[in-house]
């Protein structure tokens, strides 16, 4: 962060602006003090967004929050430094890009999704858990199992959505639902970062929005319930209709 108000300082002296040290390392201290401490709403906000965020893109999410929290835009809680590693953000930023073209592709995108949903639900349960779970163990289980809840909720509803849009003949259609998404887990973040409240309003309307969109389109969600059980190991079982009496 220090060095971060050097280079801005620096830079309104090019500009003609000269600010003192003192009062520049006063304002730093001071926007430092003010980021560190988190409210109860805006940890709530932020775990609820990692969960929520994480059923749809959880290599983004990783990239992104650590991204945030190595460049100073945002005072990550103890539980979540690991994210800031410069591996973990090499990792997650490959991952991030072979999935975002991966899930442009009608039923590859399908495929993935199979193959990542042993990954993106537990993965958003440790990241909500991570807010608190440095500092407090209840709360990091009850985040825990919020983050879950949401993350599979999230996927759920992504993977349903898929499996109706796979069905259309053209392939735009996908690509256009893809970058939705994507727009989607950042404008997530940001509002959960940046207005904790709003995003409280916002994630009940899109939960609420996700559970009717289920409801809309139950045949498709069976269809993609008979395809995880096939590729869990399970097998599907024909229907066999009892003739009437």
């Amino acid at each position: 962060m220090d060095a971060l108000w050097l280079h801005i300082v620096q830079w309104l002296h090019t500009v003609g602006l000269h600010v003192d040290a003192g009062t520049a390392r006063e304002v730093a201290g001071g926007m430092a003090q003010a980021t560190q401490k988190l409210d109860m709403p805006s940890l709530l906000a932020l775990a609820a967004a990692l969960g929520w965020a994480s059923g749809f893109r959880l290599y983004a999410v990783v990239f992104l929050v650590g991204l945030m929290g190595s460049t100073g835009l945002l005072a990550l809680p103890a539980g979540l430094h690991l994210l800031e590693n410069p591996l973990v953000l090499a990792v997650a930023g490959s991952l991030m890009l072979v999935e975002f073209f991966a899930d442009k592709v009608p039923w590859v995108d399908s495929a993935w999704d199979a193959v990542h949903t042993v990954i993106r639900v537990p993965g958003g349960a440790l990241l909500a858990a991570g807010v608190f779970g440095a500092d407090n163990a209840t709360m990091g289980l009850v985040a825990g199992l919020l983050g879950g809840s949401l993350a599979a909720t999230s996927m759920a509803t992504k993977m349903t959505t898929r499996a109706a849009v796979n069905t259309s003949p053209e392939p735009f259609s996908n690509g256009l639902v893809s970058l939705f998404e994507d727009g989607l887990v950042v404008g997530v973040v940001w509002m959960a970062t940046q207005h904790p409240l709003a995003f409280g309003f916002a994630l009940v309307v899109m939960v609420l929005l996700s559970v009717l969109l289920l409801v809309v389109l139950f045949k498709f969600l069976r269809a993609v319930l008979r395809r995880m059980s096939l590729f869990f190991g399970g097998s599907a079982q024909p229907v066999v209709e009892k003739p009437n009496v």
